[in-house]
C-alpha cells in the first residue's frame, strides 16, 4: 500500500494467515489451539520438519495475493551445521507441476552459506534472531502451494511459519513471482557464470542475490554483469562496468582505518554487501553430545563475500526471452586475470506464465557451502 492509499477504502480484498495454528487460513479459525495455559492459548505454534520429507505449508484455493512471508528456523542441529541450505523451500502457482520458486531457505532470504546474518533491504528482511521475512507480492489466479523439505541428516524441530495473504480477484493477465538458485563449486576460467538461464516469455527481472567463496588470491570482483534480453546473440544490452558497481559500490569497496585497509560493508534498500567474512561462524555454540567437539575451528574459513541488488525502481523488462551471467575476472594491482571461484546465487523475477522450464534443484551433497 502507498501513503497515499491509506486514506481510501479497501472493499475489494480480505486478509487471511496461514500457520501452524491454522494451517488452511480459514476465516475466524486462527489461535484456536489450547495448551497447557488453557484453551485458544497458543497450542501449536511450530511444527518440526522430519528427515526427508516434504511439508506443504500453504495450499489456499483461491484467486490473490501473498504480501508477506515470516519463517524461522534453527541453522543447526547435532548431526550438522548448513541446515540453512539443506533445507528447500518451493512455491507453485496456479496448479503449475514445477515450482516458479525452488531455492534453500537460506539463499531465498539472503542468508547464504548456511550462515545467519541480518538483513535490512525493501524486499527482504532478516531480523534477531533468524526471523525470515519476504515482501515479495506473489500472485495466483486459483491456486497457491508452499512446500518446505528438510534434506538435512536430522529432523528440524520447531520450524515456525506465518503467510499473509489477500483473498482478491486477478486480471487475466498477471506476472507471476520465480525464484531460481544456483551454485558452481569451481566456476571455469573464460566462462561466464549463470545466475539465470534462459527462459522464455515475458517479464521483468527483479534481483540477485550473490555469493562468492574467493578460492584464489586478490580482488575477484571485476567480473560484469550481463543482461541477455529479446534475442541478443554473442554480446548483452545491459551490463555493468564490474561486479562491485553492480551493487552500488566502487573501487572493491575498500576503505582505510588506522592503516589497515579492509572491505566495507553495507546495507540499503537496493543495494547491499551484507557480508564479508573469513570466519567459520558454523561451528560457534555447536554440539554433537560429544564432551568437545574437536575438528571444526573458525579460523579455517575461505573468505565469503555475500551481496545483493533489488531492481525495484529499474526493473529489466523482456519481451521474449532473457538470460543473465556473471563474468569471472579478478585484478592483482598490476593487471586483470581470469579467477575460478565457488559461487552461488538466486535470480528473482515476474513472468507471465506460472511454470518453471529450469534445470531442478542440486542435490544436497553439491549444495554444501565450502
Amino acid at each position: 500500500m502507498q501513503i497515499q492509499d491509506l486514506t481510501k477504502i479497501n472493499r475489494s480484498e480480505e486478509n487471511r494467515t496461514i500457520s501452524p495454528e491454522n494451517m488452511t487460513g480459514e476465516k475466524g479459525k486462527a489461535a484456536m489451539t489450547g495448551s497447557d495455559l488453557g484453551p485458544e492459548r497458543k497450542g501449536h505454534a511450530a511444527i518440526s520438519l522430519k528427515q526427508g520429507e516434504t511439508v506443504t505449508v500453504a495450499d489456499i484455493h483461491d484467486a490473490g495475493e501473498i504480501r508477506h512471508i515470516w519463517m524461522t528456523i534453527a541453522d543447526a542441529t547435532p548431526a550438522g551445521s548448513f541446515v540453512l541450505r539443506d533445507v528447500v523451500l518451493r512455491m507453485y502457482w496456479d496448479d503449475s507441476e514445477t515450482p516458479a520458486v525452488e531455492a534453500p531457505i537460506g539463499d531465498f532470504f539472503f542468508n547464504g552459506f548456511a550462515q545467519r546474518q541480518e538483513i535490512d533491504s525493501a524486499l527482504i528482511n532478516v531480523n534477531p534472531v533468524g526471523g525470515f521475512n519476504s515482501y515479495f507480492p506473489m500472485p495466483f489466479k486459483k491456486h497457491a502451494v508452499i512446500t518446505i523439505t528438510n534434506e538435512h541428516p536430522a529432523d528440524v524441530p520447531d520450524f515456525f511459519y506465518t503467510i499473509n495473504y489477500v483473498v482478491k480477484e486477478q486480471p487475466e493477465e498477471i506476472a507471476y513471482f520465480h525464484a531460481y538458485w544456483n551454485r558452481e563449486d569451481y566456476t571455469k576460467k573464460q566462462q561466464d557464470y549463470t545466475i539465470l538461464p534462459t527462459i522464455h516469455g515475458a517479464g521483468h527481472y527483479i534481483g540477485t542475490y550473490f555469493e562468492l567463496a574467493a578460492l584464489q588470491r586478490y580482488w575477484w570482483g571485476e567480473g560484469e554483469f550481463k543482461f541477455y534480453i529479446d534475442g541478443d546473440g554473442q554480446y548483452p544490452t545491459v551490463t555493468s562496468t564490474g561486479s562491485e558497481d553492480y551493487f552500488g559500490g566502487a573501487w572493491a569497496f575498500h576503505v582505510e582505518d588506522d592503516g589497515q585497509i579492509h572491505a566495507q560493508t553495507f546495507q540499503h534498500q537496493y543495494l547491499g554487501y551484507p557480508l564479508m567474512d573469513r570466519y567459520d561462524h558454523t561451528r560457534e555454540n555447536f554440539s554433537t553430545g560429544d564432551a568437545m567437539p574437536l575438528h571444526g575451528f573458525g579460523n579455517d574459513s575461505l573468505p565469503m563475500h555475500a551481496l545483493y541488488r533489488l531492481h525495484l525502481p529499474d526493473p529489466i523488462f523482456f519481451k521474449d526471452d532473457l538470460t543473465v551471467k556473471v563474468q569471472q575476472i579478478g585484478n592483482d594491482d598490476i593487471k586483470l586475470f581470469e579467477r575460478s571461484d565457488d559461487i552461488a546465487s538466486v535470480a528473482y523475477w515476474y513472468q507471465d506464465v506460472p511454470t518453471s522450464e529450469l534445470p531442478t534443484i542440486l542435490s544436497r551433497d553439491e549444495r554444501v557451502p565450502r
